[in-house]
């Protein structure tokens, strides 16, 4: 038999597991949840972020005299195990969870005040010497508590994701360098526009996500504006006059983060724009990486029948019918993290709307859906940077020959021959199959020289003034 001890609620006396360190709101929240299978505790940053809080609340209130110095000190050393990484597996509650996050503040209440007896010399569920409600909730709420340590650990995860992103451009950058002096063909509509370098093409797509960072930075910043203090609906009820300032304070100094106390706190207890601001700019994100990817597997289509531009490493075997097929798996897979992050942000958009009066309830999906949009963003510019881009080789002599062979290339020739002119060569150039060079020097239509001077890579590529 297991063994067990007694603990109460509203609605009477249940058995949890004697070594928990959570107790009977966290088990009833077990029994009532049990959708994603995903506990809180596989998000380390949500628990740290609770545990800041409490240890930063144990602090204020001791400070202003509501709480011994022997139950701060207990229950800020129970936080700092759990900022220190260990019982995050005491965590057991849902992430997707009713209550507008009331069974995630009782976990962490429950595991905080049990781990703080043990340290105080009590046994766990001894609550009267300190009480996950009563001392370690104290001056709180669960309708400023969550949201805080959502925002908190939205702000990490944002700050982790710019991070991986950074890195990612580099490994762009670095191949538009490697890749400067490869003429190609660029395409408008899949068809042939005008010639360019690949070095061109790959340092695009670095400064298009250097700009994402810079968003995520913005967004980031809305993430630092907190309620703690509002306590049940923004009026501050059970709270101390100083506490809000005192407990932001402390928060601030044990985060790192620089949190401001909401101008209005009722306001910012129900709003949760800031949650569709951030989730709107992780949807540019990962449009923008998923168009990036979609080129990537169109320049490397082939090897025979495709584009055939550049190479992809092969990380698998492609089929199990085609011997010899290799897939674009890496791009692939980052297309397909881009259309989760895009469902989560509907998700996210219809939860905050339908939140009414003082306070959204559904938070919790909120808080499931841009912790998933974040944590696979992150994964899949790690693996998109080492098990793709870094890797990436140019097929020279395929993108040379298709410069030689392109129509494009009369689009140069506009101002020296005129529009009229150009589109006959392009024309006749199509039907035949004749080079654009060789019609324009048959045609008589300028002097060799003056062609190859036009048509050097170096004038191709960038805005020139007309050569004489």
């Amino acid at each position: 038999m297991m063994k067990t001890r007694i603990e109460h609620d509203l609605l009477g006396d249940r058995e949890v597991p004697f070594d928990a360190y959570w107790g009977v709101h966290t088990l009833r929240a077990v029994e009532n949840f049990p959708i994603s299978g995903r506990p809180i505790g596989e998000v380390p940053e949500l628990v740290r972020a609770l545990a800041s809080i409490k240890a930063a609340a144990a602090m204020a209130n001791a400070d202003l005299g509501l709480l011994s110095a022997e139950r701060r000190d207990a229950i800020v050393a129970a936080c700092e195990e759990l900022r220190a990484g260990k019982l995050h597996e005491q965590f057991v509650v849902d992430q997707i969870q009713g209550g507008a996050g009331t069974s995630t503040n009782m976990n962490a209440n429950e595991v905080i005040a049990n781990r703080a007896l043990e340290l105080m010399g009590h046994a766990k569920g001894e609550y009267k010497y300190l009480h996950p409600n009563e001392h370690v909730n104290m001056g709180q709420s669960t309708n400023d508590v969550y949201p805080t340590a959502l925002r908190l650990a939205a702000w990490r995860g944002l700050n982790n994701l710019i991070i991986a992103l950074e890195s990612l451009r580099g490994a762009f950058a670095d191949k538009g360098v490697e890749f400067g002096d490869i003429l190609k063909m660029g395409r408008t509509q899949l068809q042939e526009a005008v010639p360019m370098t690949l070095g061109q093409e790959f340092n695009a797509f670095a400064i298009t996500i250097g700009e994402d960072e810079a968003r995520l930075a913005e967004a980031a910043q809305l993430l630092c504006e907190i309620n703690l203090g509002a306590t049940a609906i923004g009026t501050g009820i059970t709270a101390h006059p100083e506490y809000a300032e005192r407990v932001r304070a402390r928060l601030a100094e044990i985060t790192t983060i620089p949190v401001v106390t909401a101008f209005d706190l009722v306001e910012a207890t129900q709003d949760t724009g800031a949650f569709v601001q951030v989730s709107g700019v992780l949807k540019r994100v990962a449009v923008k990486l998923s168009k990036i990817c979609n080129d990537l597997r169109l320049l490397s289509s082939g090897p025979r029948a495709g584009f055939n531009e550049i190479n992809l490493p092969a990380k698998q075997a492609g089929s199990s019918i085609m011997p010899g097929k290799v897939n674009p798996v890496i791009p692939e897979v980052v297309n397909q993290v881009a259309f989760e992050v895009i469902g989560n942000d509907v998700t996210i958009t219809m939860a905050a709307e339908g939140g009414q009066l003082q306070l959204n309830a559904f938070e919790p999906v909120i808080a499931y859906s841009v912790n998933r949009s974040t944590s696979h963003l992150i994964a899949a510019c790690k693996t998109l940077e080492d098990n793709c881009v870094r890797g990436i080789t140019a097929n020279r002599d395929v993108l040379k020959e298709t410069v030689r062979n392109s129509i494009g290339i009369v689009t140069a020739l506009n101002p020296y021959i005129g529009y009229a002119a150009a589109t006959e060569v392009a024309t006749e150039a199509h039907l035949t199959g004749r080079g654009v060079y060789d019609l324009v020097l048959e045609k008589g239509l300028l002097a060799k020289d003056r062609l190859d001077a036009i048509l050097r890579p170096e004038n191709l590529t960038k805005p020139q003034h007309f050569i004489n």
